[in-house]
C-alpha cells in the first residue's frame, strides 16, 4: 500500500542528511581515477542519450544511501500507480495521463466507459488526417492557395513546450526536407507581440491555432480576438483560418467558429502537454504526423528506463534524488540548465515552468506545511552564449549553484568550416568538456581574483544530434524528474494555484473593482 508521507519523516532520508559534504569533487575528478569515474558513473538514456553524473557529489554510498530513499518513498509504485490512473493530482482530484498520450505503460486507463488510451490515439489521429489533407493542398484557404504559415495563440504550457520543440526542430526538418510549414507563436498579451507575428506573415495563408483547455484564458483569448480583427480587415472569414485545441466542454469547443477543433481533457497539465494535441497539433502542420510521431516514441522509450526500480538503471529517478541531495542536503538554491545546443534555445525556459510551476510549493499533498526546501530556482541560456554572460557567477560567486548540461556530438544542418585547425562543432562540444573540468576541479592563482575555488557540481547528458527521437527522449526525462521529485518532497506537482491569484486580481483591476494598493497601482498605471 502506498504511503504518502512527508520527506522529513523518512529514515533514509534522516541518514542522508548525515552525509553533508561527503565528496569532494576536486580530489574525486582528478588524474585516472577521475577517467575511470567519468566511465562508470553514466547512465544509458533512450534514443542513444546517456546521462553522466560524475561530476556530481555523489560517490557509491551516498548512490546506495539514495536508492533507499527511492525505495522508502516508493517512487516506483507511485509511478506505477500514476500510469494506471490513480488520482494522483489531489488538489483537483484528476488524474494525471501525459504518459498515457505518448503510450501505456500498464493497465487501460477507463473512465465513464471511455479508454483513455484509445481517445489519446483517437486525437491524434485526427490531427494527422487534418496536417495530411493540408500538406495535400486538400484543405485550403478561400482562394484555392494553400497554407504556408501555421500560428500558434497559447501561453504557458500551451506555449513554452511545443515553442522549444519546434526551434529544436526547425534546422533538422530544413536539413531532412521535412519543414511543411514554418511555425510562429503568440503568447504576451503585450499587443506588440501578436502585432509582430502578424507583420511578419502573409494572413491569407496562414492557420491560427487557439490552445486553451478551460476555452477562457484571458491572455489567449484576447490574442484571438487580436488575429481575428487581422483578418477580418483583410477581408478573410477568421472562420475559414482557425483551429482549436481544447476540451470538449470549453466555449471554444461550441458552435463553429473554427475550421477543426481537437479536444484534450483536465488529466494533461499544461506545463506536461506537448505530447498531446496541445504540441502535436503544431508540430504535425510543421513538420508532418510522423515527425510528431517520433518525438512521442522517444518520450514512451525513456518513461519504460523512468519504471525500472534499479536506481542506477533509471537516469530519470536518479537525476531527480541527486537533486533532491543537492538542494536539501547540501542546501543548493538553483540549478542551471546549459544546452550547448542552439537548437535547445527555448527549452530551459520550458523547463524553468515544468519545474518551478509543478514544485515550486511550501505545502504537501494534505495541504500542510512542509519543514524543508523544495524546488530550486531554473535558469539557463545555450552554451557557449551562457559563458559570457552569467557563467561568472556559477565559477566564482558565492552561491555554489549546480549545473546540468546538454551536449551533442553532431550538428543538425551538417554545415561546418575548419578555423584554426578545428571545426566550430569541435570548439562547441571542446567548450562544453572544459567547462564541466573547470567547474569541477577550478584553478589556484597567487591573484584572488583569479583563482576559481572549484567543487561547483555538474552533470551532462550528451547524444549524438538532436532529433525527433532523442527530443521526446530529452522531455520526458525532465517530466519525470520533476515528477520524482514532487513524489519524495510529498508534494502536488500537478496543480498550479501560484499562476490564480494574479489572473483574479487582473480582472478586478479590469472591472474597475480595486482599493488600497491594488487601485494605486492601476491609477499609476492609468488603466
Amino acid at each position: 500500500m502506498i504511503a504518502w508521507k512527508n520527506m522529513d519523516t523518512l529514515e533514509s532520508y534522516q541518514k542522508l542528511t548525515t552525509m553533508k559534504n561527503r565528496v569532494n569533487i576536486i580530489e574525486a575528478m582528478e588524474g585516472e581515477s577521475g577517467a575511470e569515474r567519468v566511465a562508470r558513473y553514466s547512465t544509458p538514456m533512450a534514443a542513444g542519450l546517456s546521462y553522466n553524473y560524475a561530476a556530481k557529489e555523489v560517490d557509491d554510498t551516498i548512490l546506495e544511501q539514495l536508492a533507499a530513499l527511492a525505495e522508502e518513498a516508493q517512487l516506483s509504485e507511485k509511478f506505477e500507480a500514476l500510469y494506471n490512473g490513480e488520482r494522483i493530482n489531489t488538489g483537483e482530484n484528476r488524474m494525471v495521463l501525459h504518459h498515457l498520450a505518448r503510450r501505456q505503460l500498464g493497465n487501460d486507463v477507463v473512465e465513464n466507459g471511455v479508454n483513455k488510451r484509445e481517445f489519446y490515439t483517437g486525437v491524434q489521429a485526427k490531427v494527422a488526417e487534418f496536417a495530411n489533407k493540408v500538406h495535400a493542398g486538400e484543405i485550403t484557404n478561400a482562394a484555392g492557395e494553400t497554407f504556408t504559415t501555421v500560428v500558434q495563440i497559447g501561453i504557458g504550457g500551451s506555449d513554452l513546450g511545443p515553442r522549444a520543440l519546434y526551434l529544436a526542430l526547425e534546422n533538422w526538418a530544413k536539413a531532412n526536407n521535412t519543414l511543411k510549414m514554418e511555425a510562429k507563436f503568440i503568447s504576451n498579451v503585450d499587443p506588440d507581440d501578436a502585432a509582430a507575428v502578424l507583420n511578419s506573415i502573409d494572413v491569407s495563408r496562414s492557420l491560427f491555432i487557439v490552445v486553451s483547455k478551460s476555452g477562457t484564458t484571458l491572455e489567449t483569448l484576447t490574442n484571438e480576438a487580436f488575429v481575428k480583427d487581422a483578418l477580418v480587415k483583410a477581408g478573410l472569414n477568421p472562420s475559414d483560418h482557425m483551429l482549436a485545441v481544447t476540451s470538449e466542454t470549453s466555449p471554444l469547443a461550441q458552435g463553429d467558429d473554427y475550421l477543426a477543433a481537437f479536444f484534450m481533457d483536465d488529466y494533461i497539465g499544461g506545463r506536461f502537454s506537448s505530447s498531446s494535441a496541445v504540441g502535436g497539433a503544431v508540430l504535425s502542420l510543421a513538420f508532418g504526423p510522423e515527425v510528431f510521431e517520433a518525438v512521442l516514441e522517444g518520450a514512451a522509450e525513456e518513461d519504460k528506463l523512468a519504471a525500472n526500480k534499479d536506481l542506477l538503471q533509471n537516469p530519470d529517478m536518479l537525476d531527480a534524488l541527486i537533486g533532491i541531495y543537492e538542494r536539501n542536503v547540501q542546501g543548493y538554491p538553483a540549478t542551471a540548465v546549459l544546452p550547448y545546443s542552439q537548437a535547445l534555445s527555448r527549452f530551459p525556459a520550458h523547463l524553468q515552468q515544468m519545474d518551478m510551476e509543478s514544485n515550486g510549493k511550501t505545502v504537501n499533498r494534505f495541504g500542510e506545511y512542509v519543514n524543508y526546501v523544495t524546488g530550486p530556482v531554473i535558469f539557463g541560456e545555450p552554451g557557449t552564449n551562457g559563458q559570457h554572460s552569467f557563467y561568472q557567477l556559477l565559477h566564482q560567486g558565492s552561491d555554489i549553484i549546480p549545473l546540468q548540461f546538454v551536449g551533442y556530438k553532431k550538428n543538425q544542418m551538417g554545415m561546418d568550416a575548419v578555423i584554426e585547425g578545428s571545426t566550430s562543432q569541435q570548439k562547441l562540444c571542446a567548450n562544453v568538456a572544459a567547462q564541466i573540468v573547470a567547474f569541477a576541479c577550478g584553478k589556484d592563482d597567487e591573484n584572488n581574483n583569479k583563482s576559481f575555488k572549484g567543487g561547483r557540481p555538474s552533470s551532462i547528458i550528451i547524444g549524438e544530434q538532436v532529433t525527433p527521437q532523442s527530443l521526446g527522449a530529452l522531455l520526458a526525462h525532465y517530466e519525470n524528474k520533476v515528477m520524482f521529485q514532487g513524489f519524495v518532497w510529498n508534494l502536488n506537482s500537478f496543480d498550479q494555484e501560484g499562476v490564480q491569484l494574479g489572473k483574479v486580481l487582473a480582472k478586478r483591476v479590469l472591472a474597475h473593482d480595486t482599493d488600497g494598493a491594488l487601485k494605486a497601482y492601476s491609477d499609476l498605471l492609468e488603466i
